[in-house]
C-alpha cells in the first residue's frame, strides 16, 4: 500500500514524499481511513510506530481540502509538542499549514496572538492550555479535531482534571481522536467520557504485548554495590552510537552523569529541573550527535525522538510498567532494531517479575564476563607454594635466567611471582547472576505469592 490511495491532498503528497516517507506503518494503515472519516478514535501502539502521522496526515488533509479550519493537539510535555509541531509543519508545508506550539514556562502574549491570528494547528501542553482557555484568551479558536497524544502519560502526570476542564471549553460538534501506549481503566474511563462512539485500535502485537517486537531486552542481577561498574563494562563492550541511560531521581541523574564524564564518556543529564533553554540545548546536542549519551529521569522517556538511539540502559528499574514501556520506545523506532538492557538489584527483582507479567516482555537473563585487574585476582598461596616446591625445573631454565640479567634480582622475583599469581588465579569475574540463581529467587518469589494468596483467602473467610 502507498499514500496515493488515501487520496490526499497533492501538496500533503509533496511533503510525504520529501519527508522520505515510502509506505504507510501498520498504525496509519489502519487509522488513517478511519480519521478521514470523521470517526471518533481510541488508537494503542507503542512509541516509534508513526502515531504523529497516522493523525496527522489525515487531519492536515481536512485542512488543506478546506473541510475543517483548525486542529488541536494535547500533548504531556513540552518536548513532544515540540515534537509534533516540528512533525507537522514539515509534513504540511506545502500545503501552507501553520502550527504553533503552546507551552509553559514562556510569556503569553505572543502565543495568545498567533492563536487569534489564525493558525490551523496547536499544539499544546494541558496546564498552559487551560490557562488560555479560563482567562478567556482564546476563545476564537475552535477546533474542530481534537487529539489526545500519549495520553496515559498525562494521566500519570496528574493531567485528567485539567483535560476534563479543557474539554468544557471545546465545541461539542468535534471529531476527536486518543492515542496512548496503554489503555488502563481510567484512560477507557476518560475516553467513554469525551469520545462518541469510538473505534478500538490496537496495533501493539499479539498476547497483549505492548512493547516494540524490534526491540532485544535482556537485564543484569546484580548487587546493588556493582550498579556503577556494571553500566561503565556495558557502555564499554556494547557497541552504541546513542543511548539513553535512565535513572529514578534528579540527584541520581547528576551524580552518574557526573561519574560517566570522569570516566571518559561522552554524556550529559536531562531532568525537570533544569531550565528550558538548558534543556533544549540538551536535547539538540544530543540529536546532532555532538552527545552521545543522555543520562536522564523519566522526563525524557516521554517527548524525545531521536533517530539512532541503539540502547536504553535502565540503570534503575522504572517505578512502574508503564514506564518501562515508554523508556525502551525511545530505541527501536521506525523500523529499526535496538536494544533495551535493564539492572536489577536483588532486591527489584520482584519489581522486574511484575514488569515481566503487565506489559508481556520477553527479556532475556544475561552475564558480562569481566577481566579483572592483577591486584584484584585472588590466589590460594598454600597451593601456589606446593607447586612451585613439586615442580620439575626446565632444562632450559638457566638460560632463561641469565637473559634477564639485566634486572634487579628481587624485582625479577617479584615479576614472576606476579606472572604466576596471574597464571593460577582466576582473573575472570562474572557480573550479574546466572541462570541458576535467577531460577531460585523466581521460585522463592512464587512461593512468596502462594502463601500471600493462601493469607489473604483466610482473612476474606473471616
Amino acid at each position: 500500500m502507498t499514500f496515493n490511495e488515501f487520496n490526499f491532498h497533492k501538496d500533503l503528497l509533496k511533503g510525504i514524499k520529501i519527508a522520505g516517507f515510502r509506505e504507510p506503518s501498520p498504525i496509519q494503515e489502519i487509522v488513517i481511513p478511519i480519521i478521514s472519516n470523521g470517526e471518533d478514535l481510541v488508537g494503542q501502539a507503542h512509541t516509534g510506530t508513526g502515531k504523529t502521522a497516522a493523525f496527522g496526515l489525515p487531519l492536515m488533509n481536512k485542512i488543506a481540502k478546506k473541510e475543517i479550519e483548525r486542529a488541536l493537539v494535547i500533548t504531556p510535555t513540552r518536548e513532544l509538542a515540540t515534537q509534533v509541531s516540528d512533525e507537522l509543519y514539515h509534513l504540511g508545508r506545502f500545503c501552507g499549514i501553520r502550527t504553533l506550539t503552546v507551552y509553559g514556562g514562556v510569556g503569553y502574549g505572543r502565543q495568545i496572538a498567533l492563536i487569534n491570528k489564525g493558525v490551523q494547528i496547536v499544539v499544546a501542553t494541558p496546564g498552559r492550555l487551560k490557562d488560555l482557555y479560563k482567562k478567556g484568551k482564546i476563545d476564537s479558536f475552535n477546533p474542530e479535531i481534537v487529539v489526545l497524544d500519549e495520553a496515559d502519560e498525562m494521566l500519570d502526570m496528574g493531567f485528567l482534571e485539567e483535560i476534563k476542564e479543557i474539554f468544557e471549553y471545546i465545541p461539542q460538534n468535534r471529531q476527536t481522536l486518543l492515542f496512548s501506549a496503554t489503555i488502563p481503566e481510567l484512560i477507557k474511563d476518560l475516553a467513554n467520557e469525551i469520545l462518541t462512539n469510538p473505534k478500538f485500535i490496537s496495533v501493539v502485537g499479539v498476547d497483549n504485548n505492548t512493547t516494540n517486537n524490534e526491540i532485544e531486552q535482556s537485564y543484569y542481577v546484580i548487587d546493588e554495590s556493582q550498579r556503577d561498574e556494571a553500566i561503565i563494562k556495558l557502555l564499554d563492550t556494547e557497541d552504541t552510537n546513542k543511548s539513553i541511560v535512565f535513572c529514578r531521581m534528579k540527584r541520581e541523574v547528576d551524580r552518574l552523569t557526573e561519574h560517566l564524564i570522569a570516566m571518559g564518556f561522552n554524556a550529559a543529564g536531562l531532568h525537570g529541573d533544569l531550565d528550558q533553554n538548558d534543556r533544549e540545548s540538551i536535547i539538540k546536542a544530543y540529536r546532532r550527535g555532538e552527545t552521545k549519551i543522555m543520562v536522564a529521569t523519566d522526563v525524557a522517556s516521554r517527548g524525545l525522538d531521536v533517530k539512532n538511539v541503539t540502547h536504553v540502559f535502565n540503570f534503575h528499574i522504572p517505578f512502574d510498567p508503564q514506564s518501562y514501556v515508554h523508556r525502551i520506545g525511545r530505541t527501536g523506532r521506525a523500523g529499526k532494531a535496538g536494544k533495551a538492557i535493564t539492572l536489577v538489584s536483588t532486591e527489584e527483582f520482584k519489581e522486574l517479575q511484575r514488569i515481566q507479567k503487565e506489559v508481556g516482555a520477553n527479556m532475556k537473563l544475561e552475564t558480562l564476563q569481566l577481566k579483572l585487574n592483577p591486584d584484584e585476582v585472588e590466589v590460594d598461596f598454600t597451593l601456589l607454594a606446593n607447586d612451585v616446591r613439586n615442580i620439575k625445573i626446565a632444562d632450559n631454565a638457566v638460560d632463561f635466567i641469565d637473559s634477564m640479567e639485566d634486572m634487579d634480582y628481587h624485582e625479577f622475583v617479584e615479576r614472576v611471582v606476579s606472572l604466576l599469581f596471574q597464571q593460577t588465579g582466576s582473573n575472570i569475574k562474572e557480573l550479574g547472576y546466572n541462570q541458576d540463581t535467577v531460577n531460585s529467587m523466581i521460585e522463592s518469589y512464587h512461593n512468596e505469592q502462594k502463601v500471600a494468596r493462601q493469607s489473604n483467602r483466610k482473612g476474606k473467610k473471616r
